[in-house]
């Protein structure tokens, strides 16, 4: 099972993620910090986005060689790399896609606060949100300001419903 956890910066993906994975006993790929292992320096061009998603993409591959749950923590933020997620795991179960969201004062205010591997913060928020693009066929949304176990229990049935479906079709 792949599942993708993304949202803007600040919106509590990677608090979730990071929780998630331990839950249901994942393989964890944060894009922050395969970004602080690879780079220097973390600058967010499209190139250096580009090299991180490629190192993600290649992590995701071995874990599901290796028939491990992943969970994949970034923004996911363009539909061409989310396609090319979605077309690596076409045959082999597919993928199921998680929202974090935040409203923008608790995204301004976590951004504000150090992260251990992320050194996004407000302008490169404003960035990444203003060349969002949605995802538009169905998925979970959850909203982080809820109570982290309720959010983890609400993922657990989504998933558990959708891979169901999967199976029946």
């Amino acid at each position: 099972m792949v599942i993708i956890i993304f949202g803007l910066p600040g919106s509590g993906k990677s608090y979730f993620a990071s929780r998630f994975a331990k839950v249901i006993n994942a393989a964890y790929i944060n894009s922050d910090k395969v970004r602080k292992e690879t780079f220097e320096k973390s600058v967010y061009s499209d190139l250096q986005k580009k090299a991180v998603y490629d190192k993600m993409l290649e992590q995701m591959k071995l874990s599901v060689k290796q028939n491990k749950n992943v969970v994949l923590d970034a923004t996911f933020h363009k539909e061409n790399t989310r396609k090319t997620f979605v077309e690596e795991m076409k045959d082999k179960g597919g993928i199921s896609f998680i929202e974090i969201q935040a409203d923008e004062n608790t995204i301004r205010e976590r951004l504000k606060r150090p992260r251990p591997y992320s050194d996004a913060d407000f302008e490169v928020y404003k960035i990444i949100s203003q060349q969002n693009e949605p995802l538009n066929e169905p998925h979970l949304i959850l909203k982080s300001t809820d109570n982290i176990n309720e959010m983890i229990q609400t993922a657990t049935d989504y998933l558990k419903t959708n891979n169901d479906n999967r199976t029946n079709q």
